[in-house]
């Protein structure tokens, strides 16, 4: 939307009128405040010529882009909502080899455990409007893959460009809570929240998920962990098929202590729906930060008339000294 900020300096465009009105006595009394003396060339006994009429058509057009350029024009861009509440919220997803496991269904399709989570994961990610995510991926050590912000879109390509075994093959929990715990300690003003997906137990890194565990109460980390696979799944082999636990190795007690020390919760996802359900959940106990505040870009446009009338007036002095150059020559 276009707008004036100064929307009273267009009540100097009729000034220069004044200068027609003023006694002839007054004008010289008053020299100096005779700026537009191309509009008092009006009052003079010579009939107005043609070039007098383009320098007087000049000028008016000078002083309205001036007048124009002081009434600050401005372009107004579209409302832009500014998130009122700090939440912070991290997602540490497990990388390690065991999800590699294609114990789940995704569109009727069955997929290894990360393409599930990622297919899920990126919705509720485009949900979380006006919270900052960061993106940590662990396996026999863990990286911080996207710095806490509030790009979801960058985290949930990073997310997706994710592989399995990128980081290693074991599973180091611990340092994925102490790394997130870390991130978090220099937003003292927010709600800090880490969301753990994992399908095993803490088999490898520096630190283990106790002490990570204190490191995140004692800074008010709160964490929800997911233990991801399902409890069932049929595997054939040379004597035929057979029924096996895919989550065998899945410490729930771990996960189960370290949520609910933290002031969070365990939930357990053994398929798509389950995991959909969850994130659901998560949206109900962290509600996404409410955005009651909005600003609108605004882009100056004063220079475009400025620099216009600029240009004029020096077409308007240089036109006349080009003209008796010329008359100059063709004397000589």
């Amino acid at each position: 939307m276009f707008e004036f900020a100064w929307l009273w300096a267009l009540l100097l465009l009729p000034l220069p009128l004044l200068f027609l009105i003023l006694p002839s006595k007054q004008k010289q009394q008053h020299a100096a405040l005779r700026v537009p003396h191309l509009i008092c060339n009006l009052s003079s006994t010579q009939g107005p010529s043609p070039t007098n009429k383009l320098r007087l058509a000049t000028a008016v057009i000078v002083w309205l882009a001036l007048v124009l350029s002081a009434a600050r024009p401005q372009w107004l861009g579209e409302p832009v909502s500014i998130p009122t509440e700090g939440r912070d919220l991290m997602i540490a997803v497990d990388l390690s080899g065991s999800m590699k496991i294609d114990d789940m269904q995704v569109n009727g399709r069955q997929v290894d455990r990360l393409t599930m989570i990622k297919s899920v994961l990126n919705d509720f990610i485009q949900r979380r409007v006006g919270d900052r995510l960061g993106l940590i991926l662990f396996a026999d050590t863990a990286y911080l893959q996207a710095p806490l912000t509030y790009d979801r879109d960058t985290v949930s390509q990073l997310l997706s460009e994710s592989l399995i075994g990128l980081v290693g093959e074991q599973t180091a929990i611990g340092d994925a809570i102490g790394l997130a715990t870390k991130r978090f300690e220099a937003k003292e003003e927010s709600n800090k929240v880490l969301i753990l997906l994992t399908d095993g137990q803490n088999t490898a890194g520096n630190i283990s998920p106790a002490q990570a565990n204190e490191l995140a109460v004692s800074n008010g980390v709160k964490i929800y962990t997911i233990g991801v696979g399902a409890d069932k799944m049929l595997v054939r082999d040379f004597f035929g098929s057979r029924q096996v636990n895919p989550s065998q190795d899945l410490d729930e007690n771990m996960l189960t202590e370290i949520a609910t020390s933290t002031g969070g919760q365990y939930f357990r996802a053994r398929d798509t729906q389950g995991l959909q359900s969850i994130y659901a959940l998560l949206d109900e106990l962290e509600p996404i930060a409410r955005e009651s505040q909005q600003m609108r870009p605004k882009k100056a446009l004063f220079h475009y008339p400025l620099a216009f009338a600029l240009i004029l007036s020096v077409l308007m002095a240089l036109v006349p000294l080009c003209f008796q150059l010329f008359r100059k020559k063709a004397e000589q």
